[in-house]
């Protein structure tokens, strides 16, 4: 089920708000079991034959998360129990996600089962769980706590990847569980931004896309700068308003997520827009798959020097290298998206190499940051063309295009390219000079995480008559945009 849709804006979320508040009067119990039941409802709208993969995912490692409380003692087998469990989800991963792409590569036509909506999402928040278990970090839990925490409706097909330090503690406070009006008027509103985001800035910029890369290999300067500049548009209105609405559900339900999209787009530094594109991603990764590798790395290498060339290579150009290589095949089996994780390691590693060998520090004038931020997008947005293609060779036929390979045309001064035009320039004076929901929401604790100022007090929302009317016209066009929207790019992740 769509969070933009009919169905799920005036059927399933006030019948999903309505149960929850009656059922808490019942008990923790009886809330928690009408909370999974209707994720249930929710992931299998769609397609009902996921429904068992979830479900054998969520028994399966809860089944090992005791197994590995059970053998603590004993940390030999603790560890394997671990690393089976991890192999276990990476496995099932695998043959849902890849297994057909890498055979068909070799020529083997392999049949593989509909990909189930959000596997990598829920796959990521269990592997999590596991490690922390390992680590003394999780507590033991019961089935309907951990239940609730991976199929938590709100985060469970796009994210964010929940951590169980953050989230499940929250589940087992009362006041999780009791009627709070404050709680709903922020969700509400963080929900309706995130709503006007997908239907009206999202999928509008983003109707020229599809058409765009279908005929790259045609395309002159100016249309291939049109397509890819509302590419990186419409993927970052469609993943903020995601994540805004995700963060607002759970709200909603008196939950707190964590942050998960932070004006990207205002990054000078790759670095600093990966700690702001997908928050929750690079967390994980961060914690789970750099740290360690890095760590082992400087322990048998352990007289190397990080500000040598060759101690920079093995203990930050390699492991970074790793971490993004896999990042990149995370979001898909084509060689489209390992091209693209290379490429922001190759940019991560030049950003570190420049912090490393740095000798004054940046300049600070409106210029000069100007100057990075423009650099980082142009980063940026020739990575998203290798995220969007539908192949390498798409890719690359797109950036000749942008280079004037196909021809130096600018685009036709046709009434439709005027509107596309216009569009792109309102979108870009919100994406640079507006503040981000969580700053506009920053006075009401949004979601979890250190959120920097940046809305001036008259765009601090309170709830009072003018944001009413304000939200009331965003909902309007929000609905009145839902029949000719789409579903969230990162669903197919």
């Amino acid at each position: 089920m769509l969070f933009n849709s009919y169905a799920f804006v005036l059927g399933f979320l006030p019948v999903t708000l309505a149960g929850f508040f009656a059922a808490c009067r019942f008990g923790r119990t009886v809330a928690g079991c009408w909370l999974v039941a209707a994720s249930l409802v929710f992931y299998g709208w769609w397609n009902p034959t996921n429904l068992p993969v979830l479900l054998a995912s969520v028994a399966g490692n809860f089944a090992v998360a005791r197994l590995i409380g059970a053998t603590a003692a004993r940390p030999g087998v603790q560890g394997a129990v671990l690393a089976g469990g991890i192999a276990a989800n990476l496995a099932a991963l695998a043959y849902c996600k890849y297994l057909a792409g890498i055979l068909g590569a070799f020529g083997i036509v392999f049949a593989a089962p509909a990909l189930p909506l959000g596997i990598s999402f829920f796959t990521f928040t269990q592997i999590g769980y596991l490690i922390d278990c390992r680590q003394g970090l999780a507590r033991d839990r019961s089935v309907l706590d951990y239940a609730l925490f991976v199929t938590f409706f709100p985060h469970l097909i796009a994210g964010p990847i929940l951590h169980n330090r953050e989230v499940m503690p929250q589940f087992a406070e009362a006041a999780t569980y009791r009627f709070d009006a404050h709680n709903l008027a922020v969700g509400i509103t963080i929900f309706l931004i995130g709503l006007l985001k997908k239907c009206v800035f999202a999928d509008q910029i983003g109707a020229v896309v599809a058409p765009g890369f279908a005929q790259a290999e045609t395309l002159a300067m100016g249309g291939a700068w049109l397509v890819a500049l509302s590419y990186s548009l419409q993927l970052y209105f469609d993943f903020s308003g995601y994540s805004d609405m995700a963060i607002g559900l759970a709200r909603m339900l008196n939950v707190r997520s964590p942050q998960n999209f932070a004006s990207p787009y205002k990054a000078q530094s790759v670095i600093e827009y990966w700690q702001c594109w997908h928050m929750s991603l690079t967390r994980w990764l961060t914690l789970f798959l750099y740290n360690p590798l890095a760590l082992a790395i400087a322990r048998r290498r352990s007289g190397l020097d990080r500000r040598s060339l060759r101690g920079f290579a093995i203990l930050v150009a390699l492991p970074t290298c790793v971490t993004m290589g896999l990042a990149g095949i995370w979001h898909g089996c084509g060689l489209q998206f390992l091209v693209f994780g290379l490429l922001h390691a190759t940019y991560l590693t030049i950003n570190h190499a420049c912090r490393t060998w740095r000798r004054r520090p940046p300049a600070n004038t409106r210029v000069a940051v100007v100057r990075r931020v423009l650099l980082t997008y142009l980063a940026v947005l020739v990575g998203a063309v290798f995220f969007r293609a539908a192949s390498v060779t798409q890719a690359m036929a797109m950036l000749a295009g942008m280079a004037g390979l196909h021809g130096a045309a600018m685009v036709p001064p046709d009434p439709a390219t005027v509107r596309q035009l216009g569009w792109l320039l309102a979108l870009y004076a919100v994406v640079g000079g507006a503040p981000n929901t969580q700053q506009i929401m920053r006075a009401h604790a949004p979601a979890l995480g250190k959120v920097l100022p940046g809305a001036l007090p008259w765009m601090a929302w309170q709830p009072t008559l003018p944001w009413a009317v304000a939200l009331g016209c965003a909902a309007t066009l929000g609905l009145l945009s839902i029949s000719g929207t789409g579903e969230f790019l990162y669903f197919q992740f």
